[in-house]
């Protein structure tokens, strides 16, 4: 019995792994966060299999409802939103696990930042203009950010700033970005990334705060600040170029 930690994408149900779909529709268990994950991917689960909505739960329970598959000779599909690598708490519940010596492993899925570049048809890493992306979050009611980790700090940087479960707070944030990007950096904030009522915000750190208000987003948003977003003058990547040695050595 395992217990398989999947990355269930951003929201379309279309967006996942085939590894992932084939674990999904054979896990006679199915742990997922109803208000982030899509419901169609529950469609494929066999029939009779036993659904648990983790959005009320507490870790404590979660971890009952793993041990208890494990117990049972169950495997358990464990679905989280995005990609289980970033902001998942998926850590907490493998130190559970092995503390009760249950195995488990991990499928990637498509993280929400891919999805919300994708939507705004835009790399991240363009040459000559930002080859750095940092992936942070901020702190309201959830865990206190790391000694270092404050935007100040990070966006001493300059690099491409991706910015999850911070959409709420977006007034709040921009004045602390403003002394290191300036009020004209670009700034994207896409909600509900590849989902259909998908909702793209573009403008910059001196009116994105704003236009977050009047739009009502307070949830399930990616806020992305860089110049990667409107760059249009660059060199092109060494990769293509017809200067680059491509004969084996």
């Amino acid at each position: 019995m395992t217990v398989h930690f999947i990355g269930a994408g951003p929201g379309a149900a279309d967006l996942v792994t085939l590894r992932a779909a084939r674990i999904i529709a054979a896990a006679p268990v199915c742990l997922y966060a109803g208000a982030l994950v899509p419901r169609e991917l529950l469609d494929t689960a066999p029939a009779g299999a036993r659904l648990v909505d983790t959005a009320d739960l507490d870790l404590d329970q979660i971890t009952a409802e793993l041990v208890a598959a494990h117990e049972a000779g169950l495997d358990v599909a464990r679905l989280h939103s995005g990609d289980p690598s970033v902001y998942s708490a998926m850590a907490e519940q493998m130190r559970r696990l092995d503390a009760h010596g249950v195995p488990y492993d991990v499928v990637p899925g498509v993280p929400a930042f891919a999805a919300a570049a994708a939507s705004l048809k835009r790399e991240l890493t363009v040459p000559g203009v930002g080859q750095t992306v940092i992936l942070t979050r901020t702190s309201a009611r959830s865990t206190p950010m790391p000694p270092g980790e404050d935007l100040a700090t990070l966006g001493a940087s300059r690099a491409t700033l991706v910015l999850h479960l911070a959409v709420q707070r977006i007034a709040e944030l921009v004045p602390e970005l403003l002394p290191h990007y300036g009020a004209d950096c670009p700034v994207a904030v896409v909600a509900r990334a590849s989902r259909d009522d998908e909702l793209i915000l573009r403008g910059t750190l001196a009116d994105i705060a704003g236009q977050v208000q009047d739009a009502g987003v307070k949830r399930t948003a990616v806020v992305i600040v860089g110049a990667v977003l409107t760059a249009g003058e660059f060199p092109d990547s060494h990769l293509y170029s017809t200067t680059r040695c491509r004969t084996q050595a």
